[in-house]
């Protein structure tokens, strides 16, 4: 028989049927035996013969749901794997910071780990040396003390952007972007890229796209069956995308080794540090053009969005606008722009960017971990080997800790003293030893443009064309769907006079 009559035969669907309910027999069986002689799962929502069936699309609010239904932490199960949901903010600390030692794995990912990212996608690598040596090098980058100097690259960009909102307000979700992968790009490679059509950009893009939609929760059907990676051609779109992000990747550091070989003065930058220090970091040339790609994919994806969301939200909640724009005035006023350096006087501008990112958070769903031994749990039982998902969309809605949690309310960010809550987050950016290394340039980014544009401008909805907050893509780092806006000068009498304003700004 030829690979592609075997193919042909293993893809039939009673083919796919009858191999799937044995396992599931089997499955189901190794579950009533732990159940008799064990501690309990989590309760979960009712499971068919082949376990739980999830959205293809906004699984986090389905799990969101569940929550509600059936307590802070839920269990779920695809054919023969088991996957804990954690999905309030106490259970969050329980669990995936006080146990986070036995939660630094990833559960096994065929589909968008393996195949796609050969395993080099920090995001997705399994603990163990790779990993550990990857999280040095990222840390070591990105830690906070560094973002004073990084400030000069993020307020350039940013005055570009409100350069180019003045210039095109319709495009603003754009805008978003350039400003994301020019940051990113500049901090990762040391290029200045000036339109988001950049070839390089653009070919980034792509493959985080792919990334994407490889991620959503029961797209590839091998994370349940892992036999199905033995079907010939099945995997084929994945491996294709591999080798297109190995090439490019490996392109970007070849370019900036070639500068140094010429003699040639190379931008600080990511990729420089690890050409740099190769051998003190121990990372294959392949390793190193992941972690370096991976940087300005997740860094361009997550901040674009979270800046259109700030948008939105700013949009949508007029009176937490206007709360920001008093503050920016009495602080700032109307003669400079705002600057990195006057973040600590603005705690009402940092309430609203942090209350953007609990209202609709770009990662909503979570990534999950993977329990490396049984984690007891009130009296439940999160067995070894288990996926455990930290639910960044249900616990950011825990009444107990965000009342009236569907209300965009900045205040509850903020103490008695007008400063800034130290207790309390809701885990944008990840818990424990996987929590985003990028988490402060993200941070910085979404201020400074969130504090600009509310200052330069007055956001104002289009009667004609209402915004649904709720529609956004189903992509695993989510972006709100296009949606218009209507920018009116504020820092100025006229769009003329803001870009005057703007002129000298960052350089």
């Amino acid at each position: 028989m030829s690979s592609a009559q075997l193919k042909e035969v293993l893809l039939q669907p009673q083919t796919i049927a009858a191999v799937a309910l044995c396992l599931t027999t089997i499955a189901f069986i190794h579950q009533r035996f732990m159940r008799a002689s064990r501690l309990p799962l989590p309760p979960g929502p009712p499971q068919g013969i082949l376990g739980n069936s999830l959205p293809k699309a906004f699984a986090y609010r389905k799990f969101e749901e569940w929550t509600q239904q059936y307590g802070p932490v839920i269990s779920l199960r695809q054919g023969l794997t088991y996957t804990v949901v954690v999905g309030r903010m106490q259970a969050a600390i329980d669990i995936m910071e006080r146990e986070g030692a036995w939660l630094v794995d990833r559960p096994q990912n065929i589909a968008a780990g393996e195949t796609l990212s050969g395993g080099m996608r920090m995001l997705l690598t399994p603990a163990g040396d790779r990993f550990k040596k990857m999280r040095r090098a990222m840390h070591a980058h990105l830690q906070p003390k560094l973002i004073s100097t990084y400030s000069p690259t993020l307020m350039k960009n940013a005055r570009q952007q409100i350069l180019d909102l003045i210039e095109q307000p319709e495009n603003h979700q754009d805008h978003a972007k350039r400003y994301s992968a020019a940051v990113v790009m500049a901090l990762a490679y040391g290029k200045n890229v000036k339109s988001y059509e950049d070839p390089e950009v653009v070919s980034v893009n792509r493959c985080l796209t792919r990334l994407g939609n490889a991620l959503r929760p029961g797209i590839w059907k091998v994370e349940a069956y892992p036999f199905l990676r033995y079907i010939p051609g099945y995997l084929k779109e994945l491996q294709e995308g591999h080798a297109e992000e190995l090439a490019l990747f490996k392109d970007q550091l070849l370019d900036l080794k070639k500068q140094a070989d010429r003699g040639e003065e190379v931008p600080q930058s990511f990729g420089k540090y690890l050409l740099e220090r190769q051998s003190e970091l121990d990372l294959s040339a392949n390793e190193m053009a992941y972690l370096a790609g991976s940087m300005f994919g997740a860094g361009s994806d997550t901040t674009a969005s979270a800046i259109s969301i700030s948008v939105m939200a700013a949009v949508l909640h007029p009176e937490a606008q206007a709360r920001v724009q008093k503050e920016l005035d009495a602080v700032v006023g109307h003669e400079r722009a705002p600057a990195m350096s006057d973040q600590e006087m603005l705690p009402q501008t940092m309430a609203f960017v942090l209350e953007s990112f609990r209202w609709r958070p770009v990662s909503a769903g979570g990534f999950a971990h993977k329990a490396t031994k049984d984690i007891y749990w009130k009296g439940y039982l999160i067995p070894k080997g288990a996926s455990v998902i930290g639910n960044v969309w249900a616990i950011g809605r825990d009444p107990e800790y965000f009342p009236d949690p569907e209300s965009f309310n900045p205040q509850r960010w903020i103490n008695k003293d007008g400063k800034l809550r130290e207790d309390l987050h809701a885990y944008t950016f990840g818990s424990g030893r996987r929590v985003c290394p990028g988490q402060h340039i993200a941070t910085a980014s979404v201020f400074i443009n969130t504090a600009l544009i509310q200052w330069a401008f007055s956001l104002k909805p289009d009667p004609f064309s209402p915004i649904d907050p709720l529609a956004f893509t189903e992509s695993a780092n989510t972006h709100p769907l296009p949606f218009k806006v209507i920018l009116e000068p504020r820092a100025a009498k006229t769009m003329a006079g803001v870009r005057e304003l703007m002129e000298d700004y960052g350089l």
